[in-house]
């Protein structure tokens, strides 16, 4: 079972690496209205192509390539480690102008994947190349630019294919920007191996070096040879000593076929890894603008709403006083017969009652018909009062957005649609049509309409004024005034009269009876009374309609804008959010997957691309 523990988890990881790949060909494949966002996906899909390349030759020959400036030694190195001259070498000139590829007799060219009309191809009999092929590369310090045809040109369209590199410097290249700049975009997903070369004339810079490359990259160690002298040793039939005898170990042992599959996991990883972050950085510098955008949208929304709401509120608060007898209708009829319901009723209906007194008035035929066809008119003026009232509730209901206000509103989004960087075509005229179109699809969907809203306000309204306490309240109120001049009367008329002399004996003086003036006050005081409570009671009335009334328009306002002033455009930066979000998490399994998997000791790499790169700059 031990046996096949490192098999096992071998599986695991390459399972682990496949279902990544697919999670990233999910995430890379729809497309965006938001450019930076689709910048990204075509880098990811461009690195997916290159998976599919590392894919086919998983279990081909590792691509070992040298790299470094002109006249580091790159093509005696190379001569040196097969143990003859295959490459021509030179120091103070570019030799090599078109990259050499070395390979063993046995090796099949095609499963390499590499562009084979690019090389010159030279096949060797030599231990080291059973398992690995070796790449002379042009130098990249070289003064062409990266034109089609031009040595760098060659270099950039080979690099890709390799999968360690010998990074060749001497004491008077090791600081080279030029070389470290063009290493820095090629390490990634390579592993790296570091060699100083001219040992035979140079100073050991090695531990410079190494704190030259520290915190951009993974240096675990380096080698100090001379490229000459090992390959005089070999010619000789001698083992090369020194350095160059632990690097030929590197490259036949830990390069050897048994670590093909975990180095290009590796370099695999790394590659992702790099993307990925480079996504990151890019998406983050972008993001707080669609930030702003939002917070934008959301401010436009506010304002549009709060607009509605007082227009509609305006609308619904002309046909206050109609709800407000109908309300007052609805509690007297809840409250049943008592004193104060009464009177309430007969202050609904006292304008009716006013109307009706002229009756008594009319001396012939002519004045009751002409006082009929009055009350006639009043009551068509009354139902025309409901009716427009009615109508004006179904033109709340259908109440649609104003063009002015969206245009404006357009106007201003467009702005922060264009620094976001997200498709303009966003806040065009369709998204006009499209927020009517929603308008009309809510107003299908609203809860009724607003007559029957405010019906349901009415009844609610009616049903909490007409609770046990708050009627007891008022009746009661109401009878002490009416109580308090029915004891005054009583008390004048039965006791101060007779009463008091029948039960206590004579009394000096009897009271005279309660004049008309009382009567005439407490008439006048009852009015004031009553009036006052009847106040107080509407006003209560009045204050919860309105405030219900306004609650309702902002209901209404609130449904037609519920899915925001620009749907679409709020869509898409929602989107953003959510893909971000799932960039981050992809980044975080490759982290994790980035530290499970081991490679061979003595192989370096690049360290966090994208913090290396912000700290490079």
């Amino acid at each position: 079972m031990s046996a096949t523990a490192p098999e096992l988890a071998q599986l695991e990881l390459l399972a682990q690496t496949d279902e990544l790949v697919e999670r990233l060909r999910r995430w890379a494949e729809p497309e965006s209205p938001w450019q930076p966002m689709n910048r990204c996906r075509a880098l990811v899909r461009r690195l997916l192509a290159r998976v599919e390349t590392l894919r086919i030759r998983l279990e081909a020959p590792l691509v070992v390539a040298t790299f470094g400036g002109t006249g580091t030694g790159k093509s005696s190195l190379v001569n040196a480690l097969v143990g003859r001259d295959v490459t021509r070498t030179g120091r103070q000139r570019p030799t090599t102008t078109r990259p050499v590829l070395i390979v063993h007799p046995e090796v099949e060219l095609e499963s390499l994947g590499l562009p084979l009309d690019d090389f010159e191809i030279a096949r060797i009999e030599a231990p080291i190349l059973r398992d690995i092929v070796i790449v002379d590369c042009p130098d990249p310090d070289t003064s062409e630019t990266d034109s089609p045809g031009s040595n760098l040109a060659r270099l950039h369209a080979l690099l890709p294919h390799c999968d360690v590199l010998l990074y060749c410097s001497t004491q008077q290249k090791y600081r080279s920007a030029r070389v470290g700049d063009e290493l820095f975009e090629a390490a990634t997903g390579c592993r790296l191996l570091f060699v100083q070369t001219h040992a035979e004339c140079d100073a050991d810079i090695r531990d410079d070096w190494r704190h030259q490359l520290s915190g951009r990259y993974e240096v675990p160690e380096m080698f100090f040879v001379d490229s000459l002298v090992a390959l005089k040793e070999q010619a000789a039939g001698q083992r090369p000593s020194g350095d160059f005898s632990r690097l030929l170990d590197v490259l036949t042992t830990q390069l050897a076929a048994a670590e093909r599959v975990r180095i290009r996991r590796a370099n695999l990883i790394d590659l992702v890894h790099g993307a990925l972050e480079s996504c990151r950085r890019q998406l983050a510098g972008r993001q707080p603008d669609v930030e702003q955008l939002e917070a934008a949208l959301e401010e436009q929304r506010r304002n549009l709403v709060a607009k509605l709401t007082r227009q509609l509120r305006d609308d619904l608060m002309v046909s206050r006083n109609l709800w407000e007898r109908r309300l007052l209708a609805s509690v007297t009829q809840i409250w049943g017969f008592s004193p104060f319901s009464a009177v309430l009723r007969f202050y609904n209906g006292l304008g009716n009652f006013i109307a009706s007194m002229s009756l008594f008035r009319a001396r012939n035929t002519a004045q009751m018909a002409l006082i009929g066809v009055l009350q006639g008119g009043r009551w068509l003026k009354s139902r025309r009062q409901q009716d427009q009232a009615e109508e004006r509730l179904r033109q709340v209901d259908a109440f649609g957005l104003d063009d002015n206000l969206l245009r404006e509103s357009q106007f201003v989004i467009a702005g922060y649609v264009t620094s976001a960087g997200l498709d303009p075509s966003l806040v065009e005229e369709a998204s006009l049509d499209s927020l009517r179109d929603q308008a009309a699809r809510v107003e299908e969907q609203f809860l009724g309409d607003a007559g029957r809203r405010v019906d349901e306000i009415i009844g609610e309204l009616a049903v909490r004024n007409s609770g046990f306490f708050t009627r007891l309240r008022y009746e009661f109120l109401f009878l002490v005034y009416v109580g308090f001049v029915l004891y005054r009367v009583g008390k004048n008329f039965f006791w101060d009269s007779f009463l008091r002399e029948l039960v206590a004996g004579p009394v000096e003086r009897t009271l005279p009876m309660l004049s008309l003036e009382f009567y005439v006050a407490a008439g006048v005081f009852f009015l004031l009374w009553t009036g006052l409570l009847v106040m107080l009671f509407t006003r209560r009335l009045r204050r919860g309609l309105s405030g219900r009334i306004e609650s309702l328009a902002a209901d209404l306002a609130q449904a037609r804008l519920s899915r925001g002033l620009f749907p679409e455009l709020e869509r898409a930066c929602r989107d953003v959010g959510l893909q971000v979000t799932r960039l981050e998490a992809l980044a975080e399994t490759v982290r994790e997957v980035r530290r499970q998997i081991a490679v061979a000791p003595g192989l370096g790499a690049i360290v966090a691309p994208a913090e290396a790169a912000a700290a490079g700059t």
